[in-house]
């Protein structure tokens, strides 16, 4: 009941944002959740560090609004200016010698991981059909995980990744694929006719198989650093990492198909 609630609370506001909100009010959204994610992150994975946390996160945050420059140039400079400034921080308010290395690693782990993975999201949004894209690997995902969830239940017998995710099956794996591919025909029937088969077929395949490889990415963290969801600010849903870890990986993937293999 609690992921139902939040559900209907949090996906209308997603939708109505991607609908009827600009690229800007888009990236807003897009970035309390990143701000929210940075921020779990750091408490797993650098729970020491509390005084770093905000400042990174908000510094994380601004890499969303970087496509609005259009230029490839802001984003090497944000990147050598955050590695620059974190190494600077970390080698003058140092801890112990033998943890450096591993925490300046998390640091920028966690940049890499969220704001710059999730920042082709507002790319996205920026191609000439952003907005149905958008809606497509919303669909994507959650066809996926939906299917995946049934499928496993019902017909998992052979372990997917037991080392990283015990519960995941190989069954459950391929019925999440074919309910991306039921996801794209919906898209591609309803409000997205340019999608061509191919395309449909393609994404399903290729963005639904990244978001379960995001999905296990996601479980092989929380695994190394003990714990069991990233957070608590979703009720049932546990953290906002949990409900973003397949579109993470997912996202770059899918606008690079639109940019360099999508005929429109």
């Amino acid at each position: 009941m609690k992921r139902l609630i939040s559900a209907l609370i949090l996906l209308p506001v997603l939708i109505l944002t991607i609908l009827k909100g600009g690229p800007l009010l888009f990236a807003c959204l897009l970035a309390i959740f990143v701000f929210i994610g940075i921020h779990e992150f750091y408490r797993m994975a650098l729970p020491a560090r509390t005084v770093e946390v905000w400042p990174a996160a908000v510094c994380g945050t601004l890499f969303i609004f970087i496509p609005f420059f259009g230029n490839d140039r802001h984003l090497l400079a944000g990147v050598a200016l955050l590695f620059l400034g974190f190494a600077l921080l970390f080698l003058f308010r140092i801890r112990e010698v033998a943890d450096a290395a591993r925490e300046i690693a998390y640091a920028m782990l966690a940049f890499l991981y969220i704001p710059f993975l999730l920042m082709h999201l507002v790319a996205l949004r920026q191609t000439t059909y952003g907005i149905q894209w958008l809606l497509v690997i919303m669909l994507i995902v959650m066809t996926n995980d939906s299917a995946a969830y049934y499928t496993g239940s019902a017909f998992g017998k052979h372990p997917l990744y037991p080392l990283v995710s015990p519960k995941k099956s190989v069954e459950g794996a391929l019925g999440g694929l074919v309910g991306s591919i039921v996801g794209t025909l919906i898209a591609k029937f309803s409000f997205f006719p340019q999608l061509s088969f191919r395309d449909a077929l393609v994404t399903a395949l290729f963005i639904g198989a990244l978001g379960q490889a995001g999905d296990l990415f996601e479980s092989l963290l929380k695994r190394s650093f003990g714990v069991k969801d990233s957070g608590t600010i979703i009720p049932g849903h546990g953290g906002v990492l949990d409900r973003l870890d397949s579109i993470i990986f997912a996202a770059p993937a899918l606008y690079y198909y639109v940019i360099y293999f999508f005929k429109g």
